[in-house]
């Protein structure tokens, strides 16, 4: 597998791998928060997400920008997968949300810590393990990129099957596997792991 900076993939490429519920959210919807995205139609969602990937808003000072907002992953040349990875501060949701927050005192403005905020992998590809690489070549993106840490908020499954949609914050696996740790369990489901560098 091969993972490549999204700003260096093919729109069609990207379109290809957000289909279904990631069709309809076009990767905005953390970027933005609830009541900005739930307002926006997918049109201007996806108008939006083109000009990022771009690079149309990585100009000034503009807080939702960064050299980057993801990556994407090819297996034999095909695009398969989706990685949402920037700066924290950047994802509104994130930012208006209290599960990342509970029992931890940090800054949320904090630039110098990233998150992967959204893994997506496209139908027919699926339980491959291919969030593993992709969660993997996050931690070098960010790294490359001047972050002092990374987080992640995976889902617990218990061994059980969990819907697609639920599953784009990723299972804890792949990002144990890339080194995060727990740093809290906010709810019944859901953990916060980092890796410092």
């Amino acid at each position: 597998m091969r993972v490549v900076p999204a700003d260096e993939a093919s729109w069609d490429d990207v379109q290809l791998i957000l289909t279904g519920s990631a069709g309809r959210c076009q990767c905005e919807r953390q970027r933005l928060g609830d009541g900005d995205w739930w307002h926006m139609p997918v049109e201007a969602r996806r108008d939006l997400l083109r000009s990022e990937l771009r690079g149309e808003d990585r100009q000034g000072e503009d807080p939702r920008s960064s050299r980057s907002i993801g990556l994407v992953a090819y297996l034999d040349g095909e695009p398969v997968g989706w990685c949402a990875v920037d700066r924290r501060n950047v994802y509104g949701r994130l930012r208006g949300s209290s599960v990342p927050w509970a029992g931890r005192d940090e800054r949320k403005d904090d630039d110098r810590v990233w998150a992967v905020a959204c893994l997506i992998v496209r139908p027919g590809f699926r339980g491959r393990g291919l969030t593993y690489p992709l969660v993997a070549a996050a931690v070098d993106h960010a790294r490359s990129g001047g972050a002092a840490a990374i987080e992640g908020y995976p889902m617990l499954t218990g061994g059980t099957k969990i819907a697609w949609g639920e599953m784009n914050v990723g299972a804890v696996g792949p990002f144990a596997a890339a080194g995060f740790v727990e740093v809290s369990h906010p709810t019944t489901r859901r953990v916060v792991m980092r890796r410092e560098f």
